[in-house]
Protein backbone atom coordinates (compact mmCIF):
# COMPACT_ATOMS: atom_id res chain seq x y z
CA UNK A 1 0.00 0.00 0.00
CA UNK A 2 1.49 3.38 -0.97
CA UNK A 3 0.96 6.30 1.54
CA UNK A 4 -2.17 7.42 0.40
CA UNK A 5 -3.61 3.97 1.28
CA UNK A 6 -3.86 3.18 -2.20
CA UNK A 7 -2.21 -0.07 -3.76
CA UNK A 8 0.60 0.64 -6.20
CA UNK A 9 0.32 -1.61 -9.34
CA UNK A 10 3.94 -3.16 -11.01
CA UNK A 11 4.64 -1.79 -14.15
CA UNK A 12 4.96 -5.11 -16.13
CA UNK A 13 8.37 -5.21 -18.19
CA UNK A 14 7.73 -8.45 -19.94
CA UNK A 15 6.31 -9.52 -23.31
CA UNK A 16 4.17 -13.08 -23.76
CA UNK A 17 5.20 -14.48 -27.05
CA UNK A 18 3.16 -16.63 -29.62
CA UNK A 19 5.39 -19.35 -28.38
CA UNK A 20 4.27 -19.17 -24.49
CA UNK A 21 7.34 -17.71 -24.06
CA UNK A 22 7.31 -14.68 -21.46
CA UNK A 23 10.26 -12.44 -21.66
CA UNK A 24 11.22 -10.04 -19.21
CA UNK A 25 12.64 -6.80 -21.19
CA UNK A 26 14.40 -5.98 -18.32
CA UNK A 27 16.68 -9.29 -17.62
CA UNK A 28 15.96 -11.21 -20.36
CA UNK A 29 17.13 -14.69 -19.99
CA UNK A 30 18.30 -16.95 -22.83
CA UNK A 31 15.93 -19.77 -21.95
CA UNK A 32 12.81 -17.58 -23.12
CA UNK A 33 14.03 -16.78 -26.57
CA UNK A 34 13.13 -18.88 -29.32
CA UNK A 35 14.07 -19.03 -33.52
CA UNK A 36 10.18 -19.19 -33.99
CA UNK A 37 8.98 -16.04 -32.17
CA UNK A 38 12.23 -13.85 -33.71
CA UNK A 39 11.09 -15.27 -37.00
CA UNK A 40 7.62 -14.44 -36.51
CA UNK A 41 8.41 -11.00 -35.20
CA UNK A 42 11.12 -9.57 -37.03
CA UNK A 43 9.36 -10.59 -40.49
CA UNK A 44 6.07 -8.00 -39.33
CA UNK A 45 8.69 -4.99 -37.96
CA UNK A 46 9.16 -2.76 -41.19
CA UNK A 47 12.27 -1.09 -42.12
CA UNK A 48 12.26 2.51 -42.50
CA UNK A 49 9.20 3.52 -40.49
CA UNK A 50 7.07 1.92 -43.41
CA UNK A 51 7.97 4.44 -46.04
CA UNK A 52 9.06 1.54 -48.61
CA UNK A 53 7.55 1.17 -51.97
CA UNK A 54 5.59 -1.94 -52.52
CA UNK A 55 2.62 -3.84 -51.43
CA UNK A 56 4.39 -4.98 -48.33
CA UNK A 57 6.39 -3.67 -45.49
CA UNK A 58 10.41 -3.91 -46.24
CA UNK A 59 10.60 -6.52 -43.03
CA UNK A 60 13.61 -6.34 -41.03
CA UNK A 61 13.39 -10.05 -41.57
CA UNK A 62 14.39 -9.64 -45.10
CA UNK A 63 16.59 -7.34 -44.07
CA UNK A 64 18.80 -9.22 -42.53
CA UNK A 65 18.70 -12.13 -44.99
CA UNK A 66 19.97 -9.40 -46.87
CA UNK A 67 22.65 -8.41 -44.81
CA UNK A 68 23.85 -11.89 -43.84
CA UNK A 69 24.27 -12.11 -47.85
CA UNK A 70 26.29 -9.44 -48.81
CA UNK A 71 28.74 -10.43 -45.64
CA UNK A 72 28.91 -13.80 -47.32
CA UNK A 73 29.72 -12.60 -50.47
CA UNK A 74 32.64 -10.18 -49.00
CA UNK A 75 33.52 -13.01 -46.15
CA UNK A 76 33.64 -16.08 -48.14
CA UNK A 77 35.85 -17.74 -45.29
CA UNK A 78 33.10 -16.37 -42.46
CA UNK A 79 32.30 -19.07 -40.41
CA UNK A 80 29.37 -20.42 -39.40
CA UNK A 81 29.14 -18.50 -36.34
CA UNK A 82 29.94 -15.41 -37.68
CA UNK A 83 27.57 -15.71 -40.13
CA UNK A 84 25.25 -16.70 -37.62
CA UNK A 85 25.64 -13.00 -35.33
CA UNK A 86 25.11 -11.62 -38.97
CA UNK A 87 21.66 -12.79 -39.60
CA UNK A 88 20.71 -12.36 -35.84
CA UNK A 89 22.34 -8.30 -36.06
CA UNK A 90 18.92 -7.01 -35.63
CA UNK A 91 17.05 -9.54 -33.80
CA UNK A 92 16.77 -7.86 -30.55
CA UNK A 93 14.06 -5.91 -32.30
CA UNK A 94 11.94 -8.73 -32.80
CA UNK A 95 11.32 -7.28 -29.17
CA UNK A 96 11.84 -3.32 -29.02
CA UNK A 97 11.34 -2.96 -33.26
CA UNK A 98 12.83 -0.71 -35.19
CA UNK A 99 13.90 2.69 -34.52
CA UNK A 100 14.90 4.69 -37.07
CA UNK A 101 18.43 5.85 -36.69
CA UNK A 102 17.85 9.86 -35.93
CA UNK A 103 15.02 8.45 -33.00
CA UNK A 104 17.54 6.85 -31.55
CA UNK A 105 20.35 9.51 -30.94
CA UNK A 106 17.20 11.35 -29.32
CA UNK A 107 16.61 8.58 -26.80
CA UNK A 108 19.88 8.13 -26.21
CA UNK A 109 21.58 5.41 -24.30
CA UNK A 110 18.35 3.57 -22.30
CA UNK A 111 17.64 2.09 -26.01
CA UNK A 112 21.12 0.82 -26.27
CA UNK A 113 21.03 -0.67 -22.65
CA UNK A 114 17.67 -2.55 -23.19
CA UNK A 115 19.24 -3.52 -27.09
CA UNK A 116 22.77 -4.92 -25.72
CA UNK A 117 20.54 -7.11 -22.74
CA UNK A 118 18.19 -8.90 -25.66
CA UNK A 119 21.32 -9.32 -27.96
CA UNK A 120 23.15 -10.84 -25.19
CA UNK A 121 20.10 -13.26 -23.95
CA UNK A 122 19.65 -14.19 -27.93
CA UNK A 123 23.18 -14.74 -28.37
CA UNK A 124 23.80 -17.17 -25.32
CA UNK A 125 20.43 -19.00 -26.29
CA UNK A 126 22.07 -20.25 -29.54
CA UNK A 127 25.61 -21.04 -28.26
CA UNK A 128 27.08 -17.57 -29.46
CA UNK A 129 29.23 -14.75 -27.71
CA UNK A 130 27.31 -12.76 -25.89
CA UNK A 131 28.25 -9.71 -28.15
CA UNK A 132 30.19 -9.66 -31.50
CA UNK A 133 34.06 -8.74 -31.11
CA UNK A 134 34.46 -4.92 -32.10
CA UNK A 135 36.09 -6.31 -35.56
CA UNK A 136 33.32 -8.49 -36.31
CA UNK A 137 31.00 -5.80 -35.52
CA UNK A 138 32.63 -3.65 -37.59
CA UNK A 139 32.58 -6.52 -40.99
CA UNK A 140 28.61 -6.73 -40.11
CA UNK A 141 27.75 -2.88 -39.91
CA UNK A 142 29.81 -2.68 -43.32
CA UNK A 143 27.58 -5.26 -44.72
CA UNK A 144 24.53 -3.51 -43.09
CA UNK A 145 25.96 0.00 -44.55
CA UNK A 146 25.45 -1.92 -48.25
CA UNK A 147 21.88 -3.39 -47.64
CA UNK A 148 20.69 0.20 -46.39
CA UNK A 149 22.29 1.83 -49.39
CA UNK A 150 19.94 -0.49 -51.82
CA UNK A 151 16.71 0.08 -49.53
CA UNK A 152 17.04 3.23 -49.38
CA UNK A 153 17.63 3.77 -53.28
CA UNK A 154 15.41 1.06 -54.16
CA UNK A 155 12.41 1.60 -52.08
CA UNK A 156 12.81 4.64 -49.83
CA UNK A 157 12.88 6.93 -51.80
CA UNK A 158 16.32 8.45 -51.33
CA UNK A 159 18.58 9.77 -53.97
CA UNK A 160 21.88 8.32 -55.10
CA UNK A 161 23.55 11.41 -53.93
CA UNK A 162 21.89 10.88 -50.39
CA UNK A 163 22.23 7.02 -50.15
CA UNK A 164 26.13 7.63 -51.04
CA UNK A 165 26.63 9.92 -48.32
CA UNK A 166 24.38 8.11 -45.41
CA UNK A 167 25.49 4.78 -45.99
CA UNK A 168 28.67 5.15 -48.20
CA UNK A 169 29.49 3.42 -52.01
CA UNK A 170 28.09 -0.38 -51.64
CA UNK A 171 31.76 -1.34 -53.69
CA UNK A 172 31.54 -5.11 -55.37
CA UNK A 173 27.57 -5.49 -54.57
CA UNK A 174 25.05 -4.75 -57.50
CA UNK A 175 21.47 -4.58 -56.78
CA UNK A 176 20.85 -7.54 -59.35
CA UNK A 177 22.92 -9.41 -56.19
CA UNK A 178 20.05 -9.15 -54.01
CA UNK A 179 16.47 -9.45 -53.53
CA UNK A 180 14.71 -6.29 -52.98
CA UNK A 181 10.83 -6.70 -54.08
CA UNK A 182 9.21 -6.58 -50.02
CA UNK A 183 8.30 -10.09 -49.45
CA UNK A 184 5.09 -10.82 -47.33
CA UNK A 185 5.50 -11.17 -44.08
CA UNK A 186 5.11 -15.02 -43.87
CA UNK A 187 7.47 -15.87 -46.49
CA UNK A 188 10.13 -13.60 -44.94
CA UNK A 189 9.82 -15.50 -41.72
CA UNK A 190 9.99 -18.85 -43.81
CA UNK A 191 13.46 -17.33 -45.13
CA UNK A 192 14.16 -16.23 -42.20
CA UNK A 193 13.77 -19.44 -40.11
CA UNK A 194 15.21 -21.60 -43.29
CA UNK A 195 18.53 -19.49 -43.27
CA UNK A 196 18.97 -19.92 -39.70
CA UNK A 197 18.38 -23.74 -39.50
CA UNK A 198 21.08 -23.90 -42.66
CA UNK A 199 24.01 -21.91 -40.77
CA UNK A 200 22.78 -23.84 -37.68
CA UNK A 201 23.61 -26.98 -39.91
CA UNK A 202 26.31 -25.96 -40.92
CA UNK A 203 27.72 -25.18 -37.37
CA UNK A 204 27.12 -28.52 -36.17
CA UNK A 205 28.80 -30.05 -39.15
CA UNK A 206 32.08 -27.51 -38.69
CA UNK A 207 31.77 -28.77 -34.76
CA UNK A 208 32.78 -32.15 -35.92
Amino acid sequence: MSSAGTTTKATRAWQRMLSGRRLDLLDPSPMDVEISDIAHGLARVARWNGQTRGNHAFSVAQHSLIVEQVFSLAQPAATPEERLMTLLHDAPEYVIGDMISPFKSVVGGGYKTVEARLEAAIHLRFGLPAHPTRELKTRIKRADSVAAFFEATELAGFSLTEARKFFGVPNGVTRDMLAMEPLPATEAQRLFQERFSEIETSRGAASR
